[in-house]
């Protein structure tokens, strides 16, 4: 163990050492799985991503990948289609393979516990993506948006679509999936604008439906948002009322909210669509914007997000500690989780040739 912490010593000073001065025969299977050590060369690196119906966990396997391979490791991207036992299987199998690290955007964040105790027994770190792994230990770090202000940029952006008229305003809440742990704090950001001005009268949610739990769209679905959005037009919005602005925290709700105001009528000279939120700037949603449906969404840029996240994973491969800039909010049941948090910007018709095609993050041809 001595002269294992002596190869870590010299390669964190630059010294170049080859796997053949150590002796594979002096090396345990532990020793040679430890990050830090000659062997984050070329290591395995587990990348899992929910699902690629969504575009932006598209663009983060994809970012995620190429930048680590740049950094000369090896990297297996999965992406599960929302299905937890799809998940747990690859997770499982990356361990198999001997991956040195998982990177992992989980699909249901207390449902991978024992796969994570797996990883700890063989000293296998986890960072958590944009997702906090909930009910495990055995979460190293974890890379995310700020996202408690995420909800509170959609909040701000709904009021400032709705007008400075003094109301009421009808408005209607949605939510994420209740087994995403970032749903709750986009909902709590958002209603720490929203509930002073309820309370106030200004804002008015008539349907009622206030709370996270009757708000929550399980897996994020769109359809499921559209047939809520459609229900609630139905039951609620009757005799002449309409609904002036929606809190929506995903593009993909958001496209569903909009083509069930587009049924009921609104969209037209008569009725213009609601004030609708989104988030992660998809391409349709994006489009919706520069036509004048959706109002607007707050951008995360994934390439700084992946980059964060291969920045912690390399310094951990390497045996160091990678930097972090909150270790108070983000507790997941067992312990609080070393985080480092990027900032959301928000998005609308004004900035987007700014924020997204000036950037490069788009091109203005795929948002014709």
């Amino acid at each position: 163990m001595k002269f294992t912490r002596g190869i870590a010593a010299l390669a964190a000073a630059g010294l170049v050492l080859t796997l053949s001065a150590c002796g594979s025969s002096q090396k345990t299977a532990d020793q040679a799985a430890a990050p830090g050590t000659a062997s984050a060369a070329g290591a395995l690196v587990g990348v899992t991503m929910p699902t690629k119906s969504s575009e932006r966990w598209i663009h983060d396997g994809d970012n995620i990948k190429s930048a680590l391979e740049k950094l000369g490791y090896k990297v297996d991207l999965q992406y599960a289609e929302n299905d937890i036992p799809t998940q747990v299987n690859q997770i499982e199998n990356q361990i198999t393979k001997g991956a040195k690290l998982l990177v992992i955007a989980s699909i249901d964040g207390t449902a991978i516990t024992t796969q994570l105790q797996e990883a700890a027994d063989k000293k296998i770190p986890v960072i958590a993506y944009d997702r906090l792994i909930r009910n495990s230990p055995n979460v190293d770090y974890y890379a995310t948006f700020d996202n408690f202000k995420v909800g509170v940029e959609q909040a701000n952006s709904l009021v400032k679509g709705l007008g400075t008229g003094p109301g009421p305003f009808n408005i209607e809440l949605f939510a994420g999936s209740p087994d995403d742990n970032n749903a709750t704090f986009f909902f709590n950001g958002a209603m720490s604008v929203l509930k002073p001005l309820m309370d106030s009268g200004k804002l008015v949610v008539k349907s009622g439906q206030t709370d996270f739990a009757r708000a929550a769209i399980l897996r994020w679905d769109p359809a499921t948002a559209q047939r809520r959005m459609e229900d609630l037009l139905t039951k609620t919005y009757t005799g002449g009322a309409k609904v002036a602005g929606v809190l929506s925290p995903y593009d993909g709700l958001s496209i569903g909210i909009l083509s069930a105001l587009k049924s009921n009528g609104y969209g037209t000279a008569g009725q213009p669509y609601a004030i609708v939120t989104g988030q992660d700037a998809e391409v349709a949603s994006v489009k919706s914007i520069i036509a004048g449906e959706q109002y607007s969404t707050v951008f995360k840029d994934t390439r700084i997000l992946a980059d964060t996240t291969v920045k912690m994973a390399d310094a951990v491969l390497k045996g160091g500690k990678p930097e972090v800039n909150n270790t108070t909010d983000y507790d997941n049941g067992k312990k609080v989780v070393p985080s480092f948090l990027l900032q959301p910007v928000t998005v609308d018709k004004a900035n987007y040739q700014k924020e997204l095609v000036d950037s490069g993050y788009y091109t203005a041809g795929q948002l014709k």
